[in-house]
């Protein structure tokens, strides 16, 4: 289970979502399809809201914004995983954005332990740019907050 924020702001006539791009080796050389909303996985017992605030500061930097949540109808991904989500306006400097680190062994086989950043990059798409950016297990978030707003 997951829980995370699909951060939205309007711009003109149009709406632009905040996702991102995991960090680490294993993921540099790969862009369309790759991207996530901000998420993490949380524990029984534990609020899916509660996780899903935590998870976006944690991958982004920023403190999540108050404001209306509006709540998206989980998804379900490839690998069973289930994604509770929700939308929330808000706005930040994706340039500016940054996440925690993770350790692995780098390169593979090696013994030696490296840092990576969990998120190594934030950016703003519009919903037409961001379904060709986003995995397509999380397709659905976007068709919910399009049909909400």
């Amino acid at each position: 289970m997951s829980a995370g924020l699909l951060m939205y702001r309007k711009r003109s006539a149009s709406v632009e979502v905040l996702l991102v791009h995991p960090g680490g080796p294993l993921w540099v050389a790969k862009g369309d399809g790759a991207w996530s909303i901000p998420k993490g996985e949380y524990s029984e017992g534990e609020d899916p809201l509660a996780a899903a605030r935590r998870e976006f500061t944690e991958e982004t930097g920023v403190v999540t914004p108050d404001g209306h949540l509006i709540p998206l109808s989980p998804v379900r991904q490839p690998s069973g995983k289930i994604i509770k989500a929700w939308a929330l306006e808000g706005d930040c400097d994706s340039s500016r954005c940054h996440s925690n680190l993770f350790s692995m062994e780098w390169p593979p086989k090696s013994g030696a332990m490296k840092e990576f950043p969990e998120v190594d990059r934030a950016e703003w798409f519009s919903l037409e740019v961001a379904r060709t950016k986003l995995t397509k297990g999380q397709h659905g978030l976007l068709d919910q907050l399009a049909a909400k707003l």
